[in-house]
């Protein structure tokens, strides 16, 4: 027969907190260290009993967080944050360092999590801020949903902030603060909480609440209640109660241990598995979306660290102070100790005007902003990152269970000297060093993994192939991407490899399948390399796509031709090269006919960037056939005017056309009977980007020039933007020098110019085709 537990427990002590608040942490120990509980319990997830004796050793350094993840679909994870000034926390630590057993009570996220997916209207991948996700992390906050200011009435969704409007305060942060985070004296804290809390439930008793958010939080108590039974059958006679402050009187009474049994009977299970993960205080702040979030967890262990030191309130003060001043100095901002002194002064007497005890972050903030920032928000955008939300990362014991894979980073990030940190990172990386390549390695592969711990810099300073530029930021989400990356091997390149050839067998286009092999070439993963060519070569022999083709080839030729500081192994390269030139050769007029303006400009620069990969292997078969194709480009009819004409330029570029060949073409170009858009459309693909042709080319010039000077006033208006869009590209000295031929032409200083008729030479008309002329080039009037 069990016990009657009124009589069985003489003292159960509720301690009702607000997750992640120094005041509450400092009355929690101290409240423990004045009770001696032989039993504490925790809310927290049960689930980390295994992984709950790590949060004394000595390697443990918060903020960290309990990561519960799905065995089978690990995206699915929770996250349970602590900071050092987190109530939560300080249980731990008082239990584990006195030897006073300790529990979480909460429901089991092995009982609860498949719920939580399908209330966060989960896709399959979240991070511990997500919607309804955040809910469990934050314990007392409820799910966000569209709609939930209308499911959770403010006595439910705010209880602090519905006292904080009792007490004519603005918001319930500024009064916990008030009350209780700045609070010296505890002595009834605890009783006065648990009397408000109840007071509070009744009436939020009267309120609509969602069925399915009233069924949640009715099983999470009745756990909490099935827990201090058990603790009490296990013969506990003083327990200590560390709960969110909302639950307290759902839990100071016990009876009704029939109803919760039969609430809890039949619960699903899921197999989940608990780990440690480094937390940042970026996280922790509740501009993350995380639902318990704290404003200023910067603060916050500032004030953890001066009560402990037993500072002061105006010594508490005059440090916040000195470390916005090395903070500024730091970022070469003038800040002097009169900066310190004036600036706790203001604060001090803002604190008096406004009858607070003592200045709080409000008043520090403003003081700092009138004595360090002179009224300016920049510096104080600072002093908020670094300071106020803090830039902490807290680190895991070594021997904490992790997936392989997380292993195996770990290792390979202590032999490249590549820490995880919270802040951003610059990694100027020269890849003939052994050590800095083995870095890139490892951060394309991570990269194929879709871990993003590392960014390429597109815009370093330095020139080839040998040089990286990446920015390295660790988020904590990215352990739950490494676990569930673990499905692809147990180790970083195994990961990568397998990784690389699922994506190449699902991929359908050639371009994606080009792509993947630049990152397995990146990346050094020659087994994927391997597999990537043979999906390639099998694409390409069935690809219909000419410009897939054609975005395929200039990697490969460079490859190719020059290698890489990785010695990447040419011969796989070459193979595929050889089917690619002959298939794009034979397939580029067919691919040029029939395109509108926006598929011209893209053929465009693909035959530029094709045409330079061809030079680079400097093969005579392949400049062969790339020539009799772009020969046959240019001859066709009723092709876009862009590509015919950049397809001239390369072969007279190449020595296959002369300038009277050119000038041919362009003459029948330009004739009466062609269409005036194509024709300044083959206008700017034989120019653009070089004015010199034109410059050194009289025949070429005149032939444009009469061109332009003969189009009605209407067509010369529908065609000035595309020529005025080619003159743009030429050199500020070529359009200067072009600007003078035409000042010369009109002058009539060479006799026998082609535009001259000896003694019908009209001034006034010369004068209208010379600003025609200046307006085409795009320069001042000569």
């Amino acid at each position: 027969m069990k016990p009657d537990l009124d009589a069985a427990i003489p003292e159960l002590h509720i301690l009702g907190v607000r997750h992640h608040g120094p005041g509450s942490a400092r009355s929690v120990r101290r409240a423990l260290e004045r009770l001696k509980p032989d039993a504490i319990l925790v809310e927290g997830p049960p689930d980390a009993a295994d992984v709950l004796p790590l949060a004394a050793h000595e390697q443990m350094r918060p903020p960290v967080a309990l990561l519960i993840y799905a065995h089978d679909a690990p995206r699915n994870a929770v996250f349970y944050p602590f900071a050092i000034f987190s109530p939560e926390w300080q249980a731990l630590a008082y239990a584990l360092t006195h030897d006073v057993p300790v529990r979480f009570m909460d429901l089991p996220l092995r009982h609860q999590l498949g719920d939580l997916v399908r209330a966060a209207g989960d896709s399959g991948e979240h991070e511990a801020g997500d919607d309804g996700i955040a809910a469990v992390a934050a314990r007392d906050a409820p799910p966000e949903s569209p709609g939930s200011h209308m499911l959770f009435p403010s006595l439910r969704s705010d209880p602090i902030g519905a006292l904080a409007a009792a007490a004519g305060y603005s918001d319930g942060e500024r009064w916990w603060e008030h009350m209780v985070e700045q609070r010296r004296d505890d002595a009834g804290l605890f009783a006065g909480i648990l009397e408000a809390m109840t007071v509070l439930r009744a009436a939020a008793a009267r309120e609509p609440l969602a069925p399915s958010m009233q069924r949640r939080e009715a099983l999470r108590e009745a756990w909490m209640r099935r827990t201090i039974r058990q603790a009490v059958h296990g013969g506990a006679r003083r327990i200590a109660v560390v709960c969110g402050a909302w639950h307290g009187p759902a839990l100071a009474d016990l009876s009704g241990e029939a109803d919760d049994e039969r609430l809890l009977a039949d619960l699903p299970i899921f197999d989940v598995r608990t780990t440690w993960a480094p937390w940042t205080y970026g996280r922790l702040a509740s501009r993350s979306g995380y639902g318990a979030g704290v404003e200023s967890p910067g603060w916050y262990e500032h004030l953890w660290h001066t009560s402990a030191a037993s500072l002061s309130p105006s010594e508490t003060a005059v440090r916040w102070m000195t470390r916005i001043a090395r903070l500024l100095r730091e970022a070469d901002l003038e800040a002097s100790s009169a900066h310190v002194i004036e600036a706790v002064r203001l604060a001090e007497a803002l604190a008096a005007l406004r009858d607070r005890p003592l200045p709080g972050l409000p008043e520090l903030t403003e003081a700092a902003e009138a004595i360090f920032c002179f009224g300016s928000d920049l510096p104080l955008r600072l002093i908020n990152e670094r300071l106020v939300i803090g830039v902490a990362m807290g680190t895991v014991p070594g021997d904490t269970p992790l997936a392989p894979l997380q292993r195996d980073l770990a290792q390979e990030q202590k032999r490249l000297r590549l820490p995880a940190e919270a802040g951003s990172r610059e990694y100027d990386l020269d890849l003939r060093k052994p050590t800095d390549l083995d870095r890139s390695r490892l951060l394309h592969r991570l990269t194929l993994l879709g871990v993003a711990w590392g960014q390429l810099q597109r815009s370093g300073g330095g020139k080839g192939t040998f040089h990286e530029v990446w920015r390295l930021e660790w988020q904590p989400e990215l352990a739950v991407a490494l676990i569930e990356a673990g499905i692809w091997g147990n180790t970083i390149a195994d990961a990568a490899t397998a990784c690389a050839c699922d994506m190449a067998d699902r991929a359908e286009e050639l371009s994606v399948l080009t792509g993947l092999l630049n990152q397995a070439f990146l990346a050094d993963l020659p087994d994927a390399v391997t597999h990537l060519m043979a999906r390639i070569e099998c694409e390409a022999a069935v690809a219909s796509d000419i410009a897939h083709l054609m975005g395929a080839l200039p990697p490969l030729a460079g490859v190719l031709r020059y290698g890489n500081v990785r010695k990447t192994d040419a011969g796989v390269v070459a193979h595929v090269v050889d089917g690619l030139v002959a298939r794009i050769a034979i397939g580029l007029p067919v691919a040029c006919a029939g395109l509108n303006d926006d598929a011209a400009a893209t053929m465009y620069r693909l035959i530029i960037d094709a045409g330079g990969a061809i030079g680079v292997l400097q093969r005579a078969e392949y400049q062969a056939a790339w020539h009799d194709s772009l020969k046959r480009v240019a001859d066709m009819r009723g092709g876009h005017g862009l590509v015919m004409g950049r397809a001239t330029r390369m072969l007279l570029d190449a020595g296959m056309f002369d300038a009277a060949e050119v000038a041919r073409r362009l003459g029948l170009v330009l004739s009466r009977a062609g269409d005036p858009v194509q024709a300044a459309a083959w206008v700017e693909g034989l120019l653009r980007d070089s004015g010199a042709l034109l410059v050194h080319d009289d025949g070429l010039w005149h032939i444009i020039n009469n061109w332009a000077m003969a189009l009605p006033a209407e067509t010369f208006i529908a065609v000035l933007p595309l020529l005025r869009r080619t003159f743009a590209t030429f050199a500020v000295p070529e359009r200067r020098s072009l600007g003078e031929r035409a000042r010369r032409s009109n002058e009539g200083s060479r006799p026998g110019d082609a535009h001259r008729t000896g003694g019908d030479f009209d001034e006034p008309r010369a004068a209208m085709a010379l600003q025609v002329v200046t307006q085409l080039l795009g320069i001042a009037q000569l």
